[in-house]
């Protein structure tokens, strides 16, 4: 899968968006599950009342962190999905009148791969020109790809 790219930050990463490439020794119907199913999201990554619908609006909460600006609580919104394929999510910080609150876009794409899934994720949307914004991008980019998907892997075992 061939993504654009846009300006390099010192680095080599995008600025405005974070990706992330990673295996999972799980069938994409049960790395699926995981991604959709509100009590697995909430123990892979944060508890919130998800449902598989365009459209639908939810509630994710996490510790907040003031050196990004984030207050704790994601206003999230389903805008699009293909069954077992791909997720697209779009998160808001839920805190009113912040300057450049967080505005995201999150898409998962699946791949099968071998046995396994190829889990594709793009975390687009966020300001280069705005320190707190870019401290995010840092912080998360790191957090996907360790953090998460580590518990990600965990609750797939498990399930």
């Amino acid at each position: 899968m061939t993504m654009p790219q846009a300006p390099d930050g010192p680095d080599g990463d995008d600025l405005t968006t974070i990706r992330v490439d990673h295996f999972l020794a799980h069938p994409p119907a049960k790395v699926w599950r995981a991604l959709t199913e509100p009590e697995l999201i909430a123990q892979w990554m944060m508890p919130g009342d998800f449902r598989l619908e365009v459209g639908h609006r939810y509630t994710m909460t996490a510790v907040p962190r003031p050196n990004t600006g984030f207050s704790g609580t994601i206003q999230a919104e389903v805008l699009a999905y293909e069954h077992e394929r791909m997720l697209s999510v779009r998160w808001q910080d839920a805190a009113e009148g912040r300057r450049n609150a967080a505005d995201w876009t999150i898409t998962w794409t699946l791949e099968p791969e071998g046995r396994g899934t190829r889990l594709f994720l793009v975390h687009a949307g966020f300001d280069p020109d705005d320190p707190a914004q870019r401290m995010a991008h840092r912080i998360m980019g790191g957090g996907w790809r360790s953090s998460v998907m580590g518990a990600l892997e965990n609750v797939l075992e498990k399930s």
